[in-house]
């Protein structure tokens, strides 16, 4: 006996968010581009760059959302929603990369200081934390519930942190002449971003490998389905994920009494609902006549 769950929709909402950070950046990267060709600015046609690849992950994660929206077809019975885990990873890697060059550039900087050119820059790095900033609020919310918001939110998090660290690092080198503060604030900057994407990192390779999402714990779902009555045993289950919000379940079920399924299914998907376990297919059995390991 088997109940496939309902299919869940992403929210269109989060898709207007990706629209909205995808747009605000882009526009950023044409202001940095022009204003670093008119300051002869190596460091604003660099940072330039870099928030160029940040729309860059603004748009896998959009591509990915449009992907999940998409229906189901005979090859593709789940639909596309996996792309959202795809995504994830994919942004999780770009973070590392982008932490990397962080602490490249920061090393270069002590064995070559350079000045902060001059108060233009300051004064775009200070548009950078507003335009940044916004784009980060814009995917705070779901970044708790949402793996991949969670990596675009991570991704717009560093580049405020890295505007943040040119306003200050150049006030204070505009104070002190000390250079030196330019790549201090820039490592301390990039330890503070490898630590918020740990977890980022970690559960993208989780669910890539379909390994349980770390939402779930499964000694507790285990017991909470134990508790009515008419179950007796629930065993060889598979949890895995469909996306990075939905997630599906197969398991054995050793009834006491085959004849109410029907009732022990409602509560069984009841229970699972909270898991956000929306796709579930059970094998029911009794205790007289189990299920192999092949089936029934």
């Amino acid at each position: 006996m088997e109940h496939h769950g309902h299919h869940h929709h992403v929210p269109l909402e989060t898709g207007r968010r990706y629209l909205a950070g995808l747009v605000l950046n882009f526009l950023f990267v044409i202001a940095e581009f022009i204003f670093g060709m008119l300051y002869h600015s190596a460091g604003l046609l660099a940072d330039a760059g870099h928030n160029l690849g940040d729309v860059g992950c603004l748009a896998i994660s959009m591509a990915a959302f449009w992907l999940a929206r998409q229906k189901s077809t005979p090859h593709y019975t789940y639909g596309f929603r996996k792309s959202t885990i795809l995504a994830s990873l994919v942004n999780a890697v770009i973070l590392l990369v982008i932490i990397g060059f962080i602490f490249g550039e920061c090393l270069q900087k002590f064995i070559h200081p350079e000045e902060i050119k001059g108060l233009p820059i300051i004064l775009i790095a200070g548009i950078g934390i507003i335009i940044n900033g916004i784009t980060t609020i814009l995917f705070i919310d779901g970044k708790d519930h949402d793996l991949n918001a969670k990596g675009a939110y991570l991704h717009m998090f560093a580049d405020t942190l890295v505007s943040v660290g040119v306003v200050v690092s150049g006030v204070l080198i505009q104070i002190t002449r000390w250079t030196y503060f330019d790549p201090i604030i820039g490592l301390i900057i990039a330890v503070v971003i490898l630590i918020s994407a740990r977890d980022l990192i970690h559960e993208s390779i989780r669910l890539v490998l379909d390994g349980i999402p770390c939402g779930i714990d499964f000694d507790s779902l285990r017991k909470e389905i134990l508790e009515q009555e008419n179950i007796l045993d629930i065993h060889h289950v598979h949890i895995w994920p469909i996306s990075t919000t939905e997630n599906a379940m197969t398991a054995h079920v050793t009834l006491k009494d085959i004849t109410t399924q029907e009732n022990t299914k409602k509560y069984l998907r009841h229970e699972l609902s909270a898991y956000g376990i929306t796709h579930s297919t059970f094998e029911f059995e009794t205790a007289d006549y189990p299920c192999s390991d092949t089936g029934c």
